[in-house]
C-alpha cells in the first residue's frame, strides 16, 4: 500500500516537473522571465497577418518582449496587439513598430525600429500605431490583376498593329511610298546636279563675281559716304531747311486761299469764272487773238493792218545803184 502511494507521488512529481520545465522553456524561448518585470504597450494595426500570441518582440534584432494577446474591437476595423516589454528596455516614442516575418515561411514577430531616439520613452499603457505585415497573397492578387491588365494592353497593341498593317502598310501604300522614295532620289540627284552647275558657274566666273562683289562693296561705301554727307548737310543747314519748309507751307496756305477765293468768285479770276458773260467775252477774245496770230503767221503784219499786199522787196543792188 505504501509502495503504490510512493509510486503515485513520484509520478505526480515527475509530471509537475515536466510541466514546469516545459513552461520555463516556452517562457525563455519567447524572451520572458519570471525574475524580470514587464510593462505593456498597446499596438493598433489594420491587419496582423499571421501574428499569434506569444510571438516575439525584437528591438534592433534583439528580443525584448513578447505578444501577450491580440484583441479585435467591436467595429472590426482594426486590431489591438498587447506587448509585454522588459522593464529594462527603453523604447522611444518615435520608434516604428512593424510586423515582420522570419524568412519566407517563418513565424511572424513585432519588430521595433529605432529612428532619431527623441525622448520621451514609452511607458506602461501607451498606445502606438503598427505597420501591417507584408501580405504575399495580396501582392499575388495585385500582380494577377496587373498581369491581366498587361495582357489586355498587349491584346490592344496587337489589334492596333494589325489595323495599322491593314490600313497603312497595305500594298497600295507601300507602292506609293516606293514611288515617293524614287521621286525623292530623283529630286536629290537633280539638286546635286544643280549644285554642281552652280559650283562650275562660280568657278568659271570667279573674276566677274569678285568684280561684282567689289562693285557692291564700293557702292555700299559710296552710299555710306552719301549718308554721312546728307547727315552733315542736314546738321549744317537744318535752320535753312526748316525755313524753306516753313515757306513751302506758307505758299501752300496762300495757294489754298487763292483757290478758295477763285472757287468762291473773289478776285479777277473768280469773277471771270463766276460771270458767264465775261467768261464768254474772254473766250471770244482768246479766239480772236488765236485767229490774228494765225493770220500774222500766214500773211504778215502789213496785210493784216491794211488788207493790202505788202510792197515788193527792194534788192540791195537796186538800192545802192540807180539807173
Amino acid at each position: 500500500m505504501d509502495r503504490s502511494r510512493l509510486e503515485i507521488k513520484v509520478g505526480l512529481f515527475v509530471v509537475l516537473g515536466l510541466v514546469l520545465i516545459a513552461a520555463l522553456l516556452i517562457m525563455f524561448s519567447k524572451g520572458t522571465s519570471l525574475f524580470h518585470g514587464t510593462y505593456e504597450l498597446r499596438l493598433h494595426a489594420s491587419n496582423v497577418g499571421g501574428l499569434k500570441p506569444r510571438a516575439g518582440v525584437l528591438l534592433a534584432g534583439v528580443q525584448v518582449g513578447s505578444v501577450s494577446a491580440i484583441q479585435l474591437p467591436e467595429d472590426g476595423k482594426s486590431v489591438t496587439i498587447l506587448l509585454n516589454i522588459q522593464k529594462g528596455t527603453k523604447i522611444y516614442h518615435d520608434a516604428r513598430f512593424v510586423i515582420e516575418q522570419s524568412g519566407f515561411l517563418g513565424d511572424q514577430y513585432v519588430s521595433v525600429i529605432p529612428t532619431s531616439n527623441s525622448p520621451p520613452w514609452l511607458v506602461n499603457g501607451d498606445e502606438v500605431s503598427c505597420q501591417e505585415p507584408f501580405n504575399l497573397q495580396e501582392v499575388a492578387r495585385s500582380t494577377s490583376g496587373f498581369i491581366k491588365r498587361i495582357g489586355e494592353t498587349a491584346q490592344k497593341l496587337d489589334d492596333s498593329v494589325t489595323q495599322l498593317r491593314r490600313v497603312v502598310l497595305n500594298e497600295q501604300t507601300m507602292t506609293n511610298f516606293t514611288v515617293a522614295v524614287n521621286n525623292m532620289r530623283s529630286f536629290s540627284e537633280q539638286a546635286l546636279g544643280t549644285v554642281s552647275d552652280i559650283n562650275g558657274l562660280v568657278a568659271t566666273n570667279r573674276q566677274q563675281v569678285e568684280v561684282a562683289v567689289s562693285n557692291l562693296v564700293s557702292f555700299s561705301q559710296q552710299l555710306t559716304a552719301l549718308a554721312s554727307n546728307a547727315e552733315v548737310l542736314l546738321a549744317t543747314n537744318g535752320a535753312d531747311i526748316h525755313v524753306a519748309v516753313k515757306n513751302i507751307e506758307s505758299s501752300t496756305e496762300v495757294m489754298k486761299t487763292v483757290m478758295n477765293d477763285v472757287q468762291s468768285g473773289k478776285g479777277l479770276a473768280g469773277t471771270m469764272l463766276q460771270n458767264e458773260q465775261l467768261s464768254t467775252n474772254v473766250e471770244m477774245l482768246a479766239n480772236n487773238l488765236a485767229v490774228t496770230s494765225s493770220n500774222l503767221n500766214r500773211f504778215g503784219l502789213w496785210h493784216v493792218l491794211f488788207h493790202k499786199e505788202p510792197p515788193p522787196a527792194v534788192s540791195r543792188t537796186n538800192a545802192t545803184h540807180k539807173p
